[in-house]
């Protein structure tokens, strides 16, 4: 039932990032602590959830003199519209 779900979005800690990051604007970013305090993520969770995310193109981690900071790229915006319109296919045929 999944077939047409993008695995590297699928996974639940995954999803409320990109979700989370989406609900800016594009070219805003949330600091990692921040990201990190709306998730309730340690910081080695997080990491590893934005390692995969960055390896599939959909988000951008930035190194500033206040610390990193994250972002949705264009492409993970794209990946996130199509996982919820075949989400929403699922649910029609249900």
């Amino acid at each position: 039932m999944t077939d047409d779900l993008d695995p590297v979005i699928h996974a639940p800690v995954r999803l409320r990032t990109m979700v989370t990051l989406a609900a800016l604007r594009d070219g805003d970013s949330l600091s990692f602590p921040r990201l990190q305090q709306i998730l309730g993520l340690t910081p080695g969770n997080l990491i590893t959830h934005l390692r995969k995310l960055e390896a599939a193109g959909y988000v951008l981690s930035s190194k500033t003199g206040a610390g990193t900071s994250v972002a949705l790229t264009a492409t993970g915006r794209k990946a996130l519209d199509e996982y919820t319109a075949a989400l929403r296919a699922i649910l029609d045929r249900i």
